[in-house]
């Protein structure tokens, strides 16, 4: 989160931001999924952002705080990739919300996040018919 946080705000993200400002060295498993995950969210912003944006009801993308709109991308391509369990994914964006955003990011994070992961399903479910 704090690498897209960063790229949302001029950053590169680049090495040198993820070995200091994260502290995470380049061989740790935690590296290639960290890695993984922020480059990611970097190249498909756009298209993460439209998947993002039916669901924010009386929001809109740019209306976001930069601290929301990087934890909620982040969990979104988590929850395209299907590698993890959306109540996981889910529960981790909201616990980083209640830690770095305001007091009713985690409930707004937790709405946005649980109506959007049911419309993966769903279409998920489409596509198996």
């Amino acid at each position: 989160m704090k690498l897209i946080y960063e790229w949302e705000l001029g950053g590169d993200g680049g090495e040198e931001t993820r070995l200091n400002l994260l502290e995470v060295k380049p061989n740790e498993h935690e590296a290639d999924f960290m890695n993984r995950l922020a480059d990611g969210v970097m190249e498909n912003a756009g298209a993460i952002d439209a998947r993002l944006a039916p669901y924010l009801r009386g929001w809109t993308i740019e209306r976001l705080s930069r601290v929301d709109l990087a934890i909620l991308r982040l969990a979104v391509y988590e929850l395209t990739l299907g590698e993890n369990p959306a109540a996981v994914v889910i529960n981790e964006a909201v616990e980083l919300a209640n830690q770095y955003s305001t007091d009713k990011a985690g409930a707004f994070v937790n709405g946005v996040l649980g109506n959007l992961a049911r419309g993966l399903e769903d279409e998920r479910e489409d596509g198996e018919k």
